[in-house]
This record gives C-alpha cells, sequence and structure tokens, in this order.
C-alpha cells in the first residue's frame, strides 16, 4: 500500500501536528514534554508479523536497483523489497538456506553484511548476485546483534554488539560484561574475505558498563562508537578503541528503549545529524541530535509507524521518488516504512543535503 501526497502539504500537515511525547522518570511520573512532528509514511511494505522483522539497509546499484533488505529474525530470511515503492522482490535464505535468526545487517559498498545471533557469526555477500564469500567471528562471538563498518586504509574495520546471557538466559553480573562490543578488520580482494579479530570491550564497573546492547554506529571522524544501552534507556559513547569516553546521550531523551540509530553525514565539514529510535508500541519517537555538538535538535514519527527496532538512512538519491534520500524504520515486527528525508528536514529545520 503507498500513500502519497503533495510536499507542501505533508510538511504544512508534519509542522501544524506536534505531539507532546511525555518524558517519565522510573516511577512513571511526568518529567517534561518531548515534541514530535508527526509525518506521513510515503509508503508501507506488505506485513508478515510471522517474520519478526528486526532491522532494514539500503542498497544502489550500478544498474538501477534499488533494494531495501530487512531482517526476518523467526523467518530466518532477508525480504528485499523496491525501494522506492516497497514493493516486494523476493526472499533470500542465505547460502543453503541456512540462516539463523538474522538480526543486524548492514550495506557497505557492494558487500551485505548479517549478524546471525543463532548461528553466532557475521554473514558476507556480495551484491547484487548474493554470492557467499565467507563468515566473520564464528569462534568468538555469542549472541551478534547490531553491526557497524567503515573503511580506513584498505580494510574495513567493523564493530558488532554481542548481547550474550548466561545459560538460564538472564545478563550476566557487570564484572562479566567486557565482552560486549567486538572489533574485527577485514578485506574482500578478488572474493577472498581476510579478516583479523582486534579485540573485545567493554566496561566492567562505572557508567561505561553496557548492560543490553543492539545497536550502534560508528562516526570516526570524531573518533566516537555510539552504542544504545537498553538498559539503562542511554547512549554511551566510546572511542574507537574500545574505551569509555565518559559521556553519555542521558536517558532525559528516552521514555523507553533505544533501538535503531542513522547517521546523516557531510565530509566538507563533518557536520550532521545523529537519529536514535526511541522504541514503543504506541509512542514510538525518532530523537534528532547534532552531530558535533550531540546536542538535542527535535523529533519526529511517523503516523503508522510503531514498535521500530532498526531503522537506516540513505542520503543518495532514490530514483527521482525521493531525490534527497529517506529514512526507513522498521514498523511493529511485521514490515518497513519510508518518510521522505525532505520532509522530516523541512519540519526540524535540518539540512536537506550536503551541498
Amino acid at each position: 500500500m503507498r500513500f502519497k501526497i503533495p510536499l507542501i502539504l505533508s510538511i504544512f500537515m508534519g509542522v501544524s501536528l506536534l505531539i507532546n511525547c511525555a518524558k517519565t522518570d522510573n516511577d512513571g511520573q511526568n518529567q517534561r514534554p518531548l515534541e514530535k512532528v508527526v509525518l506521513e509514511e510515503k509508503f508501507h511494505t506488505d506485513r508478515d508479523e510471522g517474520d519478526n522483522v528486526d532491522s532494514p539497509a539500503f542498497w544502489k546499484g550500478d544498474d538501477g536497483e534499488y533494494w531495501l533488505l530487512a531482517t526476518a529474525k523467526t523467518g530466518d530470511a532477508i525480504v528485499i523489497y523496491d525501494a522506492r515503492t516497497g514493493e516486494f522482490i523476493k526472499r533470500f535464505k542465505g547460502k543453503e538456506g541456512d540462516l539463523a535468526r538474522p538480526n543486524g545487517i548492514l550495506v557497505m559498498d557492494d558487500l551485505l553484511l548479517i549478524a546471525e545471533r543463532d548461528n553466532h557469526r557475521i554473514s558476507l555477500f556480495t551484491l547484487p548476485d548474493l554470492k557467499h564469500i565467507g563468515n566473520i567471528g564464528e569462534k568468538e562471538l555469542k549472541r551478534p546483534y547490531g553491526i557497524t563498518v567503515d573503511f580506513v586504509n584498505g580494510r574495513y574495520h567493523m564493530y558488532i554488539t554481542d548481547n550474550y546471557v548466561m545459560a538460564n538466559e538472564d545478563r550476566p553480573p557487570v564484572d562479566e560484561l567486557g565482552e560486549s562490543v567486538q572489533y574485527f578488520t577485514f578485506s574482500v580482494q578478488n572474493g577472498n574475505l581476510k579478516s583479523q579479530h582486534i579485540k573485545a570491550f567493554g566496561d566492567t564497573h562505572g557508567k561505561g558498563v553496557l548492560h543490553k546492547v543492539e545497536s550502534l554506529i560508528i562516526d570516526r571522524p570524531y573518533g566516537r562508537l555510539l552504542i544504545a544501552d537498553e538498559q539503562e534507556r542511554n547512549i554511551k559513547i566510546y572511542n574507537l578503541d574500545g574505551k569509555f569516553t565518559g559521556k553519555i546521550i542521558s536517558n532525559d531523551y528516552f521514555n523507553y528503549e533505544p533501538e535503531g540509530i542513522s547517521l546523516f553525514a557531510c565530509k566538507d565539514d563533518n557536520s550532521g545529524y545523529y537519529i536514535f529510535t526511541d522504541q514503543h508500541t504506541k509512542d514510538n519517537c525518532f530523537r534528532v541530535f547534532d552531530r558535533k555538538s550531540i546536542s538535542y535538535i527535535g523529533s519526529f514519527g511517523g503516523e503508522i509507524t510503531r514498535n521500530t527496532d532498526g531503522v537506516v538512512l540513505t542520503q543518495k538519491s532514490v530514483g527521482t521518488v525521493f531525490p534527497n534520500g529517506v529514512f526507513y524504520p522498521v514498523h511493529d515486527d511485521g514490515s518497513v516504512t519510508a518518510i521522505d528525508w525532505e520532509e522530516i528536514a523541512a519540519a526540524l529545520g535540518l539540512k536537506v543535503n550536503c551541498r
């Protein structure tokens, strides 16, 4: 089902419709409201709640392909849609159909990376042929969830949240959380994958403890690794060597669980925005922060989008439909929606592009 609405009208509606996302403390008492702008989604993919959809990724091919890919945790598959319309393209079950609870997903260049929680690994495939080229972390990973990657000096640098539990499924004691993030480097040459495990890290005392982690994102110009701690409802900032910086985006800005994270980045001056999900079944919000100062700017939400796990933002043009990019959030475990970046930017006074 596709929603069409003129850009000018949708911006007017978004600006005029402000809803208070009430900030509450642990006892349920209101502290202060955080307003959000509500914007209409441009499309909504077909729903299948049995798939337990978790995280999306975007790929733009050289031959006019625009793919929106989403992990289906229960379906043990990747569902691929047309990123312009949300129309279904195909399902992908992995090499010989052996994906096992795929959770995090990331596209880097023409590589597809999938965090398989129950196979304890990151699986790599080429795009668009979906050829398997190898796995990373089978010896080190316990329950991988989120992935973030960048490319420096001829190698990919990958950080993975490892949200492991004890045999009885309880969270480990704090002094056993020292491997909450795993750091690897890898390269792919002529279809051959070579990887190296650099280290595992996570504080085991103090404010930097990573209690329950899934989403994270790397921001190399600022030397930051931003990691969402769902238990403490905040974002902890580590450096790229795995040391806690002491900086936290506090739970003043998260009513519920911080989930998917996106970065809008301008290379010339390193300006941009962080977008963090504040996940809830009804009061779902996306919190926007300035990239340089890490100061809060504002919030937006979709008319129907709720209970969002993963998100992805592309600044690339998506055909003529989204000339300045689009924000794709997961909707309530069963589908993905699309919110035009132009409308988000207009509603919150953000840059439409980096030009």
